[in-house]
């Protein structure tokens, strides 16, 4: 669900009559630390230290974004995997933590036992861009394209499993088309390439692309969410440019370990939603190209599952590996 001022008003009026107890609780009694299991300066990181900065005068604690990348985001996880479930440690997680399973042939945790959800925080659009040396200016002239040149597109992304090369995988497979999938360790080596002209397609996110297609450096064929973006409006979803069905919507979510108190879960939940209504944090997400969302937990638990089925179904039938 989008997070609505009806939505959020709801959340702070059930607060509001929650016993006094049950709002005085202990927590947090230090620092919290959230961990970032990618570099800094991507979108997953600006997130986290944005909602962070929003949340520590609610929860009276100091928030610290702690990065912790490698291996597609298992070395943050599990981190936080084997962390005190008292809720100082949480996890920022991206569309890895529903592929990772499906990806490496062995986790040293389990996605689903090992944490407890605790909000869906907002989704970021990947968009469809081409180098402007395609002869196609709408999706149903790319697709005519590449089947009438099969293996000559090359689509980048920023490494294998992530929704960059899941939407391209998953464009390629729903379109019938014979894309050559080119993997970078990171998007900026990838979007760099596109720009230059040595590959011709990325599913980028919007945030990264967006300034090139004004500039006119890319050429923007479609978003890859459900609905529109309402950075780029006038852009049609894949979907509704004729690969009916089509939806990869990057999401970026909180997740805390496991054992972590079902009081202190929604306590944080709430806090999340409240934060999420302020303007600066609304207005600083809005300028990187996120959609709020701040999901219930059990709505998380939800879309996790939901999003590990797809993936995982994709990831089988064509044979993915974190290997490739």
């Amino acid at each position: 669900m989008r997070l609505t001022r009806r939505t959020a008003l709801g959340v702070i009026g059930s607060t509001l009559a929650m016993p006094r107890a049950a709002l005085a609780a202990e927590w947090p009694t230090k620092v919290i630390r959230v961990l970032v299991p990618f570099p800094p300066g991507g979108a997953i990181d600006a997130i986290a230290r944005l909602l962070g900065n929003s949340l520590s005068p609610l929860l009276g604690q100091a928030i610290v974004i702690e990065n912790r990348p490698g291996a597609g985001g298992n070395i943050g996880a599990e981190a936080v995997a084997k962390a005190a479930g008292d809720g100082h440690t949480l996890l920022m997680v991206s569309i890895g933590h529903a592929v990772n399973r499906f990806l490496y042939e062995r986790l040293t945790y389990d996605p689903v036992a090992d944490f407890v959800p605790v909000s869906l925080i907002g989704i970021v659009p990947n968009i469809l861009v081409v180098h402007p040396s395609v002869p196609a200016q709408t999706v149903q002239e790319l697709i005519a394209y590449a089947k009438a040149n099969p293996g000559q597109l090359h689509y980048a992304s920023a490494g294998v499993g992530t929704s960059i090369h899941l939407a391209g995988a998953l464009f390629s497979r729903m379109a019938e088309i014979d894309m050559v999938h080119v993997p970078y360790r990171g998007s900026s080596p990838a979007a760099a390439d596109l720009l230059a002209g040595r590959v011709q397609v990325m599913f980028d996110s919007i945030t990264a692309s967006w300034p090139h297609v004004r500039s006119g450096k890319l050429r923007a064929l479609a978003v890859t969410t459900d609905k529109r973006s309402s950075t780029a409006p006038d852009v049609p979803t894949i979907a509704e440019a004729g690969v009916e069905g089509y939806d990869v919507s990057p999401w970026f979510a909180m997740f805390a370990p496991k054992g972590t108190p079902e009081a202190v879960v929604d306590r944080l939940y709430r806090a999340i939603v409240v934060a999420m209504l302020g303007s600066e944090i609304r207005a600083r997400f809005a300028e990187i190209g996120v959609e709020p969302v701040a999901s219930a937990p059990g709505e998380l638990a939800a879309h996790l599952a939901k999003e590990s089925q797809k993936w995982g179904d994709l990831i089988n039938a064509a044979g993915i590996k974190a290997s490739d």
